[in-house]
């Protein structure tokens, strides 16, 4: 099968499309034959060596963390799922999306939403499952509530603002000026131009920041977390000596695959809840093309390779 590997760690050009072995699920993975795959900013931490999760050991190493397809083969142990089901996940990091076939452990995988295609079901695993681990199992979000979403025009932060509103809570969010009526088509409360307005002058205090941009950005953000309320990042860990100052909850957290959340969020797609954005797709000889593109362009939504027709 072809798969796009790299054999030490740099720019796009370390990428490269190679033939390798099909691999055999083990008594609890199931083996994916796969439709599309989703690039992430993490794929390119991983490239450049700076994602402590996979090191020189690990070399040569498949790059991608999630996939839409079809299941093609089975372990022993595993009952869930059928030959043929059509499907999509967040994977484990020892197993890469960027090739024709991926193993992945059962608990990983969930069915495709019927409303999406292959392209439209690759783009959520890794977003989605981190939007809703952040603002619900780490941000503790109820109805009712009020967030503030930075950076709600990105992969995360589309579904994110969808997630908050399917919820029944509130969402404030900081996007450019041109992506104000994007996020406000996706139910949006109340849009900030991050360029122009400073949100900590306009918006009321939220019970939680979920925070995707970190930096300056981060430190201006206690300002507006009512006290026991929640800041919570996917980037760096907030001042943990000044959230004891405001009585706010903290914390830096890592998404972690979850079958049965992305089952949750398959049955909010298909109940016209939540809407994906493609911003754009490549074919898998272009993931070099594809991460440059993520990282160099201002992107609404996410990209995607297509890895079969």
């Amino acid at each position: 099968m072809q798969a796009v590997r790299i054999h030490r760690f740099g720019g796009p050009e370390v990428m490269a499309i190679e033939e390798i072995d099909r691999p055999i699920p083990s008594a609890n993975e199931v083996l994916i034959k796969v439709f599309a795959a989703s690039v992430n900013p993490v794929d390119g931490k991983m490239r450049e060596g700076k994602y402590p999760v996979v090191t020189e050991k690990d070399l040569p190493y498949v790059l991608g963390r999630d996939v839409s397809g079809q299941i093609a083969a089975a372990g022993d142990d595993v009952s869930s799922f059928l030959i043929g089901d059509e499907v999509f996940a967040f994977l484990s990091p020892e197993h890469g999306g960027y090739e024709e076939f991926v193993l992945a452990r059962a608990d990983e995988v969930a069915i495709m939403p019927k409303s999406l295609d292959a392209v439209g079901a690759a783009a959520v695993p890794l977003a989605g499952i981190t939007a809703w681990q952040g603002l619900f199992d780490h941000g503790g979000l109820l109805q009712g509530q009020r967030v503030l979403i930075h950076g709600g025009a990105g992969g995360v932060g589309h579904l994110a603002i969808q997630f908050a509103k399917a919820k029944g809570a509130w969402v404030a969010t900081t996007v450019s000026a041109a992506d104000k009526e994007f996020v406000s088509d996706l139910g949006a409360d109340q849009m900030i131009d991050y360029k122009s307005e400073k949100f900590e002058n306009l918006i009321e205090p939220v019970d939680l920041v979920f925070d995707l941009i970190g930096g300056e950005t981060q430190e201006r953000s206690f300002n507006v977390v009512k006290p026991g309320g929640a800041l919570i990042s996917t980037l760096q860990e907030p001042d943990k000596a000044r959230a004891a100052e405001r009585d706010i909850r903290v914390g830096r957290y890592t998404a972690q695959p979850n079958g049965a959340q992305l089952q949750q969020i398959a049955d909010l797609i298909d109940e016209s809840k939540v809407k994906v954005v493609i911003a754009s797709t490549f074919e898998l000889r272009e993931a070099a093309k594809a991460q440059a593109a993520l990282k160099e362009n201002h992107i609404r939504g996410k990209v995607v390779l297509k890895v079969v027709d």
